[in-house]
């Protein structure tokens, strides 16, 4: 089946605004949820049509919330059986904010969030943000279709390792989705340093040692969708490592590797292609790194 276009002219105003929409929801499961290890309770994940909290227990009540991208609206379900909805359509942040408040209090559900957005450079409180009101519903349809595919990928790297591994899971901070894969072992402290964010966030997530791989939207630094992988600590020469496929390369800023979207999408066989740039980026991580492969991987 064929991976959507998303080099679209304009769209990076709809992903600013639906990053911050997401970062609403994200932060009620960060509200509501208990604590896991590496911040595990409070990403999204992939749904049929978009992206979803999964289940949350807010005292006696229990409900899931859903960001629909093909039916465009923004839904709430409880363990009552009731649905409550609005429509996503281009609205500012503001007004996305009381609207999802409102519908929270309808199922009795009063949410109190960190009202600011984290991991971006320039923040604005999501009560007073009239700046990002775009919605371009076509658009968010083809990125709602990309992660379906993305995903199910993912879920077979990830499937492919008996060691400790991550959910495949969106984090609404850097509007990605990502599967990590760990050796075992404590990792160096991290050093911190995303914008808007507590340095302790990184320090949790980054407790162990690491091979990150995700998909991404791009940003100033990197201004188109893109796959990406990382390892901390980085192992030494793994700036250098022989990675396939060809289109991928090294950022030395950003110190990653970049396979383009662009490129995944166009290969004659896109989930091997993408398949391909999992599996030698996490060996060389893995070699590089010292991992005990043989205990770490499934062999069935």
């Amino acid at each position: 089946m064929e991976w959507p276009d998303l080099a679209q002219p304009g769209s990076s105003d709809t992903v600013q605004t639906v990053q911050l929409w997401s970062q609403i929801v994200g932060k009620t499961r960060l509200a509501l949820s208990p604590m896991l290890n590496h911040w595990w309770q409070v990403p999204l994940y992939v749904t049929p049509v978009g992206l979803g909290t999964s289940l949350i227990h807010a005292g006696d009540r229990a409900f899931e919330v859903e960001m629909d991208f093909v039916g465009h609206a923004l839904r709430v379900r409880d363990a009552e059986g009731r649905t409550r909805s609005f429509q996503l359509e281009p609205m500012s942040v503001a007004v996305f904010y009381a609207r999802y408040k409102d519908l929270l209090a309808s199922i009795g559900v009063d949410l109190h969030i960190y009202g600011r957005p984290v991991e971006i450079p320039e923040v604005i409180p999501f009560a007073e943000d009239e700046t990002h009101r775009s919605y371009d519903a076509a658009w968010m349809r083809k990125f709602s279709s990309a992660l379906l595919r993305i995903d199910a990928v993912f879920k077979e790297f990830r499937g492919a390792y008996q060691g400790k591994a991550s959910p495949v899971h969106f984090f609404w901070g850097g509007f990605d989705l990502a599967v990590t894969r760990f050796s075992g072992r404590p990792a160096p402290t991290h050093p911190g340093g995303i914008p808007n964010c507590p340095d302790r966030v990184m320090v949790e997530a980054y407790s162990h040692e690491v091979s990150s791989a995700g998909f991404w939207l791009g940003d100033a630094r990197f201004p188109e969708a893109a796959f990406y992988a990382y390892a901390y600590p980085e192992p030494k020469g793994f700036a250098d490592a022989s990675i396939t496929p060809a289109a991928a390369h090294w950022d030395t800023t950003m110190r990653e590797f970049f396979l383009p979207y662009e490129a995944v999408r166009r290969a004659p066989d896109p989930r091997r292609e993408l398949r391909a740039f999992l599996d030698s980026t996490y060996a060389a991580a893995a070699e590089l790194g010292g991992w005990d492969r043989p205990a770490l991987e499934r062999h069935d």
